[in-house]
């Protein structure tokens, strides 16, 4: 696994209500600090990737749907350089996924329902000084196919 990817499987809590899922606590483990929180509608088939971020972590969760999230090691002073893991997030799958700093990523929808993405980066967002820097989504520097594998 790629040097500094933290997962934490989520536990749903089910009665004849539905269910209750805490996703982050200050005393998890996986917790660094609190930037900002947004979801993410995305579309069946939709790819978002690839950026990466040079002072927060990404920490993932998918409370409705399912996404392959991919994560590429483009640090080249990581132990794990250059190389890629996949995670299923989300229904099937109910885990949080956190990736370090520095680290190329990217995610697509997949089945046949839209998803429901929840980030909890370490840093808020500034529109003045983004801390984005992308490539595009089939990039040539990035050794991942986004099609569907059957094994």
């Amino acid at each position: 696994m790629i040097d500094g990817i933290e997962i934490k499987q989520l536990k749903r809590h089910a009665d004849e209500r539905g269910f209750l899922m805490e996703m982050l606590r200050e005393d998890d483990d996986i917790f660094d600090r609190f930037g900002q929180c947004y979801v993410s509608l995305n579309y069946p088939g939709v790819i978002r990737a690839w950026h990466y971020h040079k002072k927060q972590h990404d920490v993932w969760a998918v409370v409705k749907g399912m996404v392959k999230a991919v994560v590429y090691d483009c640090r080249e002073d990581s132990p794990t350089y250059g190389e890629v893991n996949e995670f299923f997030l989300g229904d099937n799958n109910p885990v949080l996924l956190k990736i370090p700093v520095g680290a190329m990523h990217g995610y697509k929808t997949i089945g046949d329902e839209p998803s429901l993405l929840v980030n909890f980066p370490t840093k808020p967002y500034d529109p003045n000084d983004p801390d984005e820097y992308r490539e595009t989504w089939n990039s040539d520097k990035i050794p991942y196919d986004w099609d569907i594998k059957f094994v």
